[in-house]
């Protein structure tokens, strides 16, 4: 039986995010967590609002919070004021989580480097094209 689209999408996504967290473990980030890692990499280079990141990766705002509030004991980010709104805050990277998004960005690479490498650039060209056109109707955040 041939598996759907969305499967064979979630099978690669599966494998990367498993390799960039067993680099992070390598480099000393191994108390990141799958789900943590989902809520980090949502931060936006300025911040990001607790609601917003929920939305994003899926989950409830008391999800999202609980995640924060693990990385921000572990000093991956830091909750601050928002200059646009004072009665809102931002969760921000931290020192440490700018340190892992940069191993994750050096293993993101790796990896869809290996994928090329792979299927060729015949082949990883087109599925690129592709998967950046399903984008347009599957991605609010694009």
């Amino acid at each position: 039986e041939e598996l759907n689209l969305g499967l064979l999408c979630f099978i690669a996504y599966r494998s990367m995010e498993a390799q960039i967290l067993e680099e992070l473990a390598d480099h000393g980030f191994g108390d990141l967590t799958a789900s943590q890692g989902r809520i980090a990499a949502r931060i936006g280079p300025h911040g990001t609002r607790m609601g917003s990141l929920a939305e994003q990766a899926l989950v409830t705002k008391q999800t999202a919070s609980a995640l924060v509030d693990h990385l921000e004991r572990a000093g991956y980010v830091r909750r601050v004021p928002d200059p646009d709104d004072a009665r809102a805050r931002l969760v921000v990277l931290d020192e440490r989580g700018e340190a892992a998004v940069e191993v994750a960005r050096v293993t993101q690479e790796r990896v869809e480097a290996a994928w090329v490498e792979h299927l060729g650039p015949r082949a990883s060209r087109p599925l690129r094209a592709a998967l950046e056109r399903l984008r347009e109707i599957t991605d609010p955040y694009a």
